[in-house]
């Protein structure tokens, strides 16, 4: 008689992975790296706490979306390979897009050039007419929720609000993003497949322009907007992105092309935007380089068209010589500025540091003494009126510039000080828009006398100084940029 035998083990338990970073994080959910320990293979695990889902009674959408899931087998969805639980969590283990979400390039780049966005929203019309052929709607189609793969290639993911269709082909809840969101889903409270198509002219649009076609100060005017279809295209718009997105923005779903009633989604595929797409085998072609569309915005600007690759290069392979003549920051005893008569600027002057360019503009000498700074710093309190803007540190540097993002343009007064920071206001309202980060791997980039990038880890600040000095704010960044991280290098040395 055979001794007894080992139980087989029954499916995946957490303690065959090893979790690492965060991916994503949902209402009753979170999504972190794991490497599965006996084969070394990468998964976003999904897991999700049992007592929340009954808490807030969502195990029937849980099963829903567990369900549709297990059903999808296409290269431009996320796959769902296995689940599996424990006392307190279940767990979906789901393909893993290596290169992260789309929002994040349209963040950093601002605008994609006609062949990423055309290879792109080809991309999206596969894997709609794949789930729409299965009778299921995705419902919160939007850049955060499409993924990009090692390869560059889209991953669908986010089915958390997904639905089956049944026989009357609507589904009556209330899902979605606010600037995403369908007519439909407002005024009658349904979606239908139809509505993610609007999804697609949503995201088409915000590809090319940058920014989401329908923007306001909250949900509420963003609504609004949607069921009133309030949205322009600004210039430069690619004329034949521009046709597909109107055919797709449509306030009644039954005239978005795409859909059963227009014929289905051979009339989307034949539209002329999509006239260089080779369909078969999309999933195995290479994928265009990310490359920024940036038109002029004056008329004697220039277009510049650039390499994804080239906003990615890190300030760590850049070569950084700081020349024999550069001075520090702050020093005892500051030299005279050269072709100066050091009788007739003395320390006292604070004036023979500052270099009005205008009524808005000026720089620095970055010279001068810490009696000096001690002066600069009274007058700036006392008379300067962005002074409020910078948290009582020394502007070194500021100026009105257009900040793009994307297709779109705002004036901002730029104002750089010690810290070192780069704020950004309003002019007209008064208000602090922002800070461009600093970190050892930003870089100014002067690219004509007008336009100039600051490039940062997660974005690229496009800006255009309607003076044309745009070389001037590229040295004065870069000599911030060496008396602080060049010192704090050569002390760790």
């Amino acid at each position: 008689m055979e001794g007894p035998q080992a139980s087989p083990k029954l499916g995946k338990q957490p303690e065959d992975f090893k979790f690492g970073r965060i991916l994503g994080e949902g209402s009753y959910s979170t999504v972190v790296l794991a490497r599965e320990q006996a084969t070394g293979k990468e998964y976003a695990m999904k897991i999700l706490e049992k007592m929340h889902i009954r808490k807030e009674n969502k195990a029937h959408c849980v099963t829903r979306e567990r369900d549709i899931m297990s059903s999808l087998d296409h290269p431009f969805i996320v796959k769902l390979y296995f689940t599996f639980q424990d006392v307190k969590r279940l767990y979906f283990g789901i393909s893993y897009a290596r290169n992260g979400e789309l929002l994040k390039y349209i963040r950093k780049i601002g605008s994609f050039d006609e062949t990423c966005t055309r290879f792109y929203s080809a991309e999206i019309v596969c894997a709609l007419q794949y789930l729409h052929s299965k009778g299921i709607i995705h419902r919160d189609l939007k850049p955060e929720n499409i993924l990009l793969n090692e390869d560059m290639h889209i991953q669908i993911t986010d089915f958390g609000t997904a639905k089956q269709l049944s026989s009357d082909n609507r589904a009556n809840s209330f899902v979605g993003t606010a600037e995403y969101v369908s007519p439909e889903l407002l005024t009658q409270k349904s979606a239908c497949k139809s509505s993610d198509l609007w999804g697609l002219g949503c995201i088409i649009y915000q590809l090319v322009a940058g920014l989401p076609p329908f923007r306001a100060g909250n949900d509420y005017l963003k609504f609004q907007k949607i069921i009133k279809l309030e949205y322009e295209f600004p210039d430069q718009f690619f004329p034949n992105a521009k046709d597909l997105v109107e055919q797709l923005l449509c306030l009644d779903p039954s005239n978005r092309l795409g859909c059963e009633e227009m014929g289905g989604y051979n009339p989307l595929r034949a539209h002329f935007f999509f006239e260089a797409v080779t369909w078969e085998n999309l999933h195995l072609q290479t994928p265009p380089k990310l490359t920024p569309y940036l038109p002029a915005m004056a008329e004697d600007d220039e277009d510049y068209y650039g390499n994804y690759d080239d906003l990615l290069s890190q300030f760590s392979n850049m070569q950084v010589v700081q020349s024999s003549s550069f001075q520090p920051l702050f020093v005892a005893n500051p030299s005279p500025i050269p072709n100066s008569n050091p009788a007739q600027r003395p320390n006292s002057n604070i004036e023979q540091y500052i270099h009005d360019l205008d009524n808005n503009s000026f720089e620095l000498d970055l010279r001068f003494s810490t009696e000096v700074k001690r002066l600069l710093l009274e007058k700036q309190t006392s008379r300067n009126p962005w002074n409020q803007f910078v948290e009582n540190n020394l502007i070194l540097k500021m100026g009105p510039v257009d900040k793009r993002k994307g297709l779109f343009a705002r004036r901002r007064q730029l104002l750089l000080t010690e810290g070192p920071h780069l704020y950004y206001v309003d002019p007209v309202n008064k208000v602090l828009k922002g800070e461009i980060p600093w970190s050892p791997a930003l870089r100014p980039e002067a690219k004509n006398f007008k336009t100039f990038f600051v490039h940062t880890p997660n974005r690229t600040y496009y800006l255009m100084d309607p003076c044309g000095n745009a070389d001037k704010w590229c040295n004065k960044i870069q000599e911030v940029w060496q008396k602080i991280y060049n010192t704090h290098f050569n002390s760790c040395m």
